[in-house]
């Protein structure tokens, strides 16, 4: 028996190899006890969009002021009038609070917008107006994780990773799942997390909310120490490795997915800069999105990256108009005003993806979802806001097989409860999902001995809407 001491050089000397297989280990060891890693499910039906583009609004835009018109708003302006309120659960009088923009119609349809979205009512043509929504939660963090995974509690798999978990990229050398810009409040990662699936399928997040877009990208997407072949040479020299280490049992699926995630990151250095270098777009397409116009310069760049993603093969990218502090954007419970701010600097670049995704021939096979959390109360808060209100609003869908130039559902004639062809945002899921062609029922993940899904136990497809 060898009495020499061990001591910490030694320990380390001789079980340096070990602990290349320690930090393999805890890669993999976010999927112990899932089910084994499998190739996306593919398609139920024939889709009728190929991909989703969705312009997150953080903090709940007032459809009363947008559009959801409702003359009786000036009708009863200042007058008590009694409402089941969400966020105290009691009926109460409150004082309706009348919009304080005109409403104009639009286009070959006659859609009601509002002047806050002029440049949107100009392609009122290509949306479909879903306009009585209703949702789960009236805070922001509840509605907003309800929003983007169909639960309001627990750690569940973001609609981007169900998604791209259902129908995987169409293009290998990009992530499925994208999100541009994305807060760190309000559930924060969660809301573009994997959850309980293979981590191959998390949203890739592009810069932070509250930093331009400009200064934002993909961390480590370019190495400026190594050559290409260095490189090259390198990961070969670790996936052989890593590969040692397959036994052939049931284990093997996790260290595969692992193994895969890093040759997608290699192939990322050679694609992903080339997609997002706007700077081979022309002049006169920085113009559409509003690039280089102080209100609209950022969101513009975020919405530009997106139909570039689009037309990379990206399968879901989310754009996020969001900032990371306690009253997120579109919040204003007092001075509604602040609705043409933020109006201001999504309005044009949101109306030139439209145009450049048409023009492009791409909206016909891409979803594009325009919406918040919830909505906001026709009634006062304080002297000029509007609360939370969970029970009706409106959000817009086009292209992607959705009827043109509609509108769908109505809520009171105050714009306060959705009364007429009601969409929950579980419908609202379930209808997505449909459009790219997957089966809401049937796209389930077993997980802690159950079988989920996106729409948990609910969800209508809201087929009265497709072309």
């Amino acid at each position: 028996m060898n009495s020499l001491p061990l001591t910490r050089r030694s320990l380390l000397q001789r079980t340096a190899c070990g602990f290349g297989s320690l930090a393999l280990s805890g890669l993999c060891g976010q999927y112990s006890g899932a089910a084994p890693l499998a190739a996306p499910l593919g398609l139920h039906h024939q889709p009728r969009a190929k991909r989703v583009i969705f312009l997150f609004m953080q903090g709940g835009p007032s459809q009363v002021d947008s559009f959801d018109y409702k003359p009786a708003l000036a009708r009863y302006a200042d007058k008590r009038v009694e409402f089941d309120v969400a966020r105290t659960m009691k009926v109460t009088p409150e004082r309706v609070f009348p919009s304080p923009w005109k409403f104009s119609q639009y286009g070959r349809s006659g859609q009601w917008v509002s002047d806050l979205f002029p440049s949107i009512g100009q392609q009122v043509d290509d949306l479909c107006q879903l306009r009585g929504m209703h949702t789960e939660g009236v805070a922001h963090g509840p509605a907003t994780l309800f929003l983007h995974t169909g639960a309001t509690n627990l750690i569940r798999p973001s609609v981007g990773s169900w998604i791209t978990y259902g129908l995987g990229s169409e293009n290998q050398n990009l992530p499925g799942f994208i999100t541009i810009c994305p807060t760190a409040a309000k559930g924060g990662p969660r809301n573009y997390s994997n959850g309980f699936l293979p981590t191959q399928f998390q949203g890739t997040a592009i810069g932070r909310a509250g930093v331009p877009v400009g200064q934002a990208g993909i961390r480590h997407v370019t190495n400026g120490q190594l050559s290409f072949a260095e490189q090259q040479s390198q990961l070969a020299l670790l996936q052989s490795l890593n590969r040692e280490q397959l036994t052939g049992g049931p284990d093997d699926d996790v260290l595969e997915a692992t193994i895969g995630s890093f040759e997608l990151a290699f192939r990322m250095q050679q694609h992903a800069p080339q997609v997002m270098d706007l700077s081979q777009e022309t002049a006169a397409t920085n113009a559409l999105y509003g690039i280089g116009e102080k209100a609209t310069d950022d969101y513009g760049r975020q919405c530009l990256l997106a139909r570039r993603f689009a037309e990379a093969g990206v399968r879901f990218i989310q754009v996020n108009y969001a900032d990371n502090s306690n009253n997120p954007r579109w919040d204003q419970h007092s001075n509604i005003q602040k609705h043409e701010f933020h109006a201001r600097a999504v309005d044009k670049p949101v109306a030139g993806l439209l145009q450049d995704l048409k023009a492009r021939g791409l909206l016909e096979d891409t979803l594009v979802w325009f919406g918040g959390e919830f909505g906001r109360t026709p009634f006062a808060q304080g002297n000029d806001g509007r609360d939370h209100n969970p029970k009706g609003f409106t959000v817009w869908l086009a292209g992607g097989g959705v009827q043109a130039g509609t509108s769908y559902g109505a809520t009171d004639e105050f714009g306060y409860t959705a009364e007429v062809d009601r969409v929950h945002m579980h419908d609202l899921h379930a209808t997505i999902l449909h459009l790219l062609g997957t089966d809401h029922q049937r796209l389930t993940y077993r997980h802690a001995g159950r079988d989920f899904r996106l729409t948990d136990l609910y969800g209508r497809v809201v087929s009265e809407i497709f072309a």
